[in-house]
């Protein structure tokens, strides 16, 4: 587990904190090639006559979906980005693929726009089926994008 002193220290000034490579698993979020990634691979090999131990990590870019890699020393600290994911009420598309989204508290915003691919398409049909969305918005080291999505349930 990440050192939660280590974690909040930091979190202001980067947007990331360090974790030691061996302590991480598949799907955490990982700083890869300068890009916050989830881990879809990691494997530990061990140390032989060829030399120590290394840890492979696979990672997909969370906002681009582009694959990196990284071969690291099982007790090398890596980074790892501060996510923050937030919930909006999907209120309106407008014509250039803008949102504009409601939080809980009703504070309203409109900086952002549907996500390219299956991803926007799916969450268009079901805007215009009626069906009342709310969007998971997740930020990380500057960057910021609509990742998912649900079908929200009737009260």
């Amino acid at each position: 587990m990440a050192d939660l002193g280590n974690r909040e220290n930091q979190a202001f000034g980067t947007g990331t904190y360090t974790m030691r490579a061996s302590d991480l698993s598949k799907n955490d979020p990982i700083m890869l090639k300068g890009r916050p990634c989830k881990i879809v691979e990691i494997s530990t090999s061990v140390s032989g006559k060829h030399g120590n131990a290394k840890v492979t990590i696979v990672g997909e870019d969370l906002f681009t979906g582009q694959r990196h890699e990284d071969v690291v020393p099982p007790t090398e600290n890596v980074d790892v980005p501060n996510l923050i994911r937030k919930e909006y009420s999907l209120i309106d598309i407008t014509s250039d693929g803008g949102v504009s989204l409601m939080d809980e508290q009703g504070d309203m915003r409109d900086d952002l726009k549907l996500p390219e691919g299956e991803l926007g398409e799916e969450i268009k049909v079901c805007f215009e089926a009626d069906k009342e969305l709310l969007l998971k918005v997740t930020k990380a080291v500057g960057e910021e994008a609509i990742l998912s999505y649900k079908i929200a349930s009737k009260k």
